[in-house]
């Protein structure tokens, strides 16, 4: 009996010492020695050494002088992985799409050819023909009362906005309940739709929009205030401003810039992607550093070319950039962008 019962224990010890011990400590010298950056993590660091990303996890941008990476359904969150779900039929989907759009597209052909489009939606927005009826943002809401809840969801400031216009318009929230008896207590996304009705009538060619102010002691600070031109009007209206205006050519843009990757966390943009931002972030750059225009561009033009990579050492996929490697690079080149 001993035996069998010694017999185990060494085959147990064996084990042991096999799989916890011998092969986790082999696997960790060959990755080390063979690869090390992605063993731990193809960690990238800034300016000051200090690690800020991988080079494998998409992260946001939204300053001008930085490349944008994909949207993300994640967030750019990495322990949320995901994608949108949403199916082609969803109207959410597309509303996603419209509002990348909205700030960024440009006329195709026409006297018009090259120039962006949203000068062209802020002024469609504010015409007067809709007044003395529910004007556009009336019409979206109701027409697209999901769109209008993700804006009361989108930030915790659109939240706490519509919660004050709730105490200010009592009545209309117990009509609300009236109608929707079974939601007692409505939170600020349940009102969203009445919310943007009334907005609409009280304030006709404004839309609610994040703008920041300064404080008395210098300090900048966000506040919502009704407003009747910018990109939040632009991204917001641009499906709306598309529809009736279906005959008018406007440029394509890369479908990356505005599709989501199935994780979320895609690290990289196509060339042609961050040729299409190159403008924008070149003239930011200029006036940051007080360069020629034309200069900078050249430069950073000539950093995306080189950057540039295509999966399988070009034999599959078109070329690709890392996002977060091309900003650190224009981070140490330019120094830190302008508050």
């Amino acid at each position: 009996m001993m035996r069998y019962v010694a017999k185990s224990l060494l085959l147990l010890a064996l084990t042991v010492v096999i799989c916890v011990i011998a092969y986790p400590l082999a696997v960790w010298v060959v990755a080390q020695t063979v690869f090390p950056e992605q063993a731990n993590g193809s960690l990238l660091r800034g300016p000051d050494g200090t690690v800020v990303g991988s080079r494998l996890i998409a992260q946001p941008f939204t300053k001008d002088e930085y490349f944008w990476p994909r949207p993300s359904a994640a967030s750019y969150d990495a322990s949320a992985s995901t994608s949108s779900t949403l199916a082609p039929s969803n109207y959410m989907l597309r509303n996603r799409v419209a509002a990348m759009l909205g700030p960024i597209v440009r006329y195709d052909g026409g006297a018009n050819a090259g120039q962006l489009v949203g000068p062209d939606i802020d002024a469609w927005f504010r015409q007067d023909q809709y007044l003395g009826n529910p004007h556009i943002v009336a019409q979206w809401a109701d027409a697209h009362g999901a769109a209008a809840q993700a804006w009361v969801k989108a930030d915790a400031t659109h939240a706490a906005y519509v919660d004050e216009w709730a105490k200010a318009h009592a009545d209309a929230v117990e009509q609300w309940k009236k109608d929707n008896p079974d939601t007692a207590d409505p939170q600020a996304t349940d009102l969203a739709v009445i919310f943007f009705d009334s907005f609409s009538l009280e304030q006709p060619g404004k839309f609610p929009a994040v703008v920041q102010r300064q404080t008395d002691d210098g300090q900048s600070a966000s506040a919502i205030e009704p407003v009747d031109s910018g990109s939040d009007i632009q991204a917001t209206f641009f499906d709306m401003w598309r529809q009736e205006h279906a005959d008018v050519a406007l440029q394509e843009v890369p479908a990356d810039m505005v599709t989501a990757s199935g994780s979320g966390l895609d690290p990289d943009i196509t060339l042609q992607n961050a040729l299409f931002q190159l403008d924008r972030v070149s003239a930011q750059w200029a006036k940051d550093v007080g360069r020629d225009p034309t200069q900078i561009r050249t430069e950073i033009q000539r950093l995306l070319d080189q950057s540039a990579s295509a999966p399988f050492g070009g034999l599959a996929g078109p070329k690709l950039i890392n996002v977060l490697e091309v900003n650190l690079e224009l981070r140490k080149r330019f120094g830190a962008p302008a508050a």
